[in-house]
């Protein structure tokens, strides 16, 4: 018989507060419910590590599994529940960052070819691994990066709960006109190089708008009904977000 999906949700809601109190009280120094944590979410974290492994792993063989089961590991000291995500996703962006970060220095090691392998008489062999060793590499280099643009979006959408904004509500906050995107990115750079509008959005978590109108050619009424989304590209203008300050040069 199934389950009934209220109980079923509550079930789940129960399980997230135990972990949420368990995080708390490992935190403070409880080694006891820092290892029950560990045995617990054992499958959880030996399942994100085999998914960027794409094989299958067993903790005490395999140094992926080590490195996923230490990445969980730091995610426990390192969580911070008013960061607005929980437990389980921070932890996971952890250990794939962790997982990435292992293939990154296994892939520098292996790439150290000794002199004694050019003396191969098996040239089509050495040609297969080098080719072999470049695919690999490449796709390494697009699941890191493929981490890193997440972790971007991690860390801004950190930043917007500061400005009661979410990341998944920009996409409705969004102009839907190209000159309408276009003058928004406008008024967040003229906020971005300023340190004096830039200092009063930070401190305030809201727009200078007597100011901006000042500066820029955008009614006060636009600028209000802008404002996420404005605040949304002036900080990742100001910040560490590579990939997004690209995507913006491109989409905008």
């Amino acid at each position: 018989m199934a389950m009934d999906p209220l109980r079923k949700h509550k079930k789940a809601d129960d399980k997230k507060a135990e972990l949420g109190y368990l995080v708390a009280q490992a935190q403070a120094g409880d080694k006891e419910a820092r290892e029950q944590i560990l045995r617990d979410y054992r499958p959880f974290f030996l399942r994100v590590a085999s998914g960027v492994s794409k094989k299958y792993l067993v903790l005490g063989r395999d140094d992926e599994a080590s490195i996923a089961m230490l990445a969980f590991d730091e995610a426990i000291v390192s969580y911070n529940p008013e960061a607005g995500a929980s437990f389980l996703s921070f932890s996971e962006l952890v250990i794939k960052r962790r997982m990435v970060d292992f293939f990154r220095r296994r892939s520098r090691r292996q790439s150290e070819i000794p002199l004694s392998s050019l003396e191969s008489d098996d040239q089509d062999d050495n040609v297969v691994q080098r080719i072999e060793s470049k695919e690999a590499f490449h796709v390494m280099r697009e699941q890191e990066e493929a981490e890193e643009r997440r972790e971007e979006i991690f860390r801004l959408n950190q930043v917007l709960s500061d400005y009661g904004i979410l990341f998944s509500d920009l996409v409705k906050i969004s102009p839907k006109h190209q000159d309408a995107r276009e003058r928004a990115l406008e008024v967040a750079r003229i906020l971005a190089d300023d340190p004096k509008l830039l200092a009063y959005l930070t401190s305030r978590r809201s727009l200078p708008l007597k100011d901006l109108q000042e500066r820029v050619d955008v009614s006060r009424k636009t600028l209000e009904r802008q404002r996420k989304y404005i605040i949304t590209l002036t900080l990742i203008l100001v910040g560490e977000f590579y990939y997004l300050q690209e995507y913006l040069k491109r989409s905008i």
